[in-house]
């Protein structure tokens, strides 16, 4: 039996993540640089709060901070709970510190630049996987990142795709993509099983629709005739298109946030399956 997952953490608290995030990667790796997590929160949260020169704070109500904190969070937990599990391959320090750079980049596409003054940055909903690998790969290179890595950091953004095929996605060796795997596993997980995960939905739809609107493209919304019929769709967008990548494409990592491993409860299901039941009333 593997030692408990830590004690609940509010991903409102930024630096409440940046602790339980720093707390995982230490005691996977205790010899490596323990000043990489603090680097990185503090390059993130300052991008986000308009400190990126050439870059407006972000201004998304669903995509905000917040959502980028509980995928990494969720991220941490689940690549922790892989490592004490002794699966196989072994990711190293530096993949660690490359996924957790990609996910607290991987919706840095919704940042608009400081002279764009039209809507939210919710008018790029359907380019911003590419904008977010763009941004990133602008950060880190003047970060002085090499640019083997960086473009490993960008497949692994790719992956948050919802159309990505992670087959065809080109990583340098199977650990990055392990990486790029839980990354998109954690990006479901940490926004569905939030708390206000239902509340915020239709939120979510507006953000949709703006999108929309900017693009002129509507297959965003077009399945939903308004924000409560995209709640109703919830629970089927759940069971027949999250879970099954999760299962396959996504390599069941999901499985790793059981606590104990392998046959204990996995808290992430479970909050999710009680936010669909406030939708579907069970």
């Amino acid at each position: 039996m593997l030692s408990r997952m830590p004690a609940a953490v509010s991903t409102a608290d930024p630096a409440a993540v940046e602790r339980a995030v720093q707390s995982a990667y230490l005691e996977l790796y205790p010899k490596a640089d323990p000043g990489f997590v603090s680097r990185v929160f503090g390059w993130a949260l300052e991008c986000f709060a308009g400190g990126c020169p050439g870059y407006q704070a972000v201004d998304t109500r669903y995509h905000d901070v917040e959502h980028t904190l509980q995928g990494t969070l969720c991220m941490a937990r689940l690549l922790r709970g892989r490592h004490l599990a002794r699966a196989q391959p072994v990711l190293s320090h530096h993949v660690f510190q490359l996924g957790i750079v990609a996910i607290l980049f991987h919706d840095s596409g919704y940042l608009k630049h400081e002279n764009d003054h039209e809507g939210s940055g919710a008018k790029y909903t359907l380019i911003h996987v590419d904008r977010s690998a763009d941004f990133a790969a602008e950060l880190l290179g003047r970060k002085g990142y090499p640019k083997a890595d960086i473009a490993a950091i960008q497949s692994m953004i790719r992956c948050t795709g919802v159309n990505a095929s992670i087959c065809r996605i080109p990583f340098p060796g199977l650990e990055e993509r392990i990486a790029g795997c839980a990354l998109a596993t954690a990006d479901y997980l940490g926004q569905m099983a939030a708390p206000d995960y239902i509340e915020k939905l239709p939120v979510l739809y507006n953000e949709f629709a703006e999108a929309a609107r900017f693009s002129g493209e509507t297959r965003l919304i077009a399945g939903f005739a308004d924000a409560a019929d995209l709640i109703r769709k919830t629970p089927a967008f759940w069971e027949k298109f999250v879970k099954p990548r999760l299962e396959s494409e996504f390599m069941g990592l999901y499985k790793f946030l059981n606590d104990p491993y392998p046959d204990g409860p996995n808290e992430y299901l479970e909050a999710i399956e009680a936010n669909l039941n406030k939708i579907t009333g069970r």
